[in-house]
């Protein structure tokens, strides 16, 4: 299965942290961009297999845009 995700640089602890939005409170961290990738599929692998325990189904993706706004 493919998930998009979004990583953003955190600069207070100069890492990236990640989140994968078509599942609901799926987030992770690391020191660099690959690390977090590693550790966001990690977690996406327990939240399927939490998911499948409990014989609940994936959601779809969600719509996403990034956007910009002038204040």
């Amino acid at each position: 299965m493919k998930f998009k995700v979004i990583i953003g640089e955190d600069l207070e602890d100069e890492g990236y942290n990640v989140s994968c939005p078509s599942l609901p409170g799926c987030h992770s961290q690391g020191d660099t961009i690959e690390d977090a990738l590693k550790n966001i599929k990690e977690a996406i692998e327990c939240y399927l297999e939490s998911l499948e325990k409990d014989n609940l189904s994936v959601s779809t993706e969600p719509r996403l845009e990034i956007m910009e706004v002038t204040v």
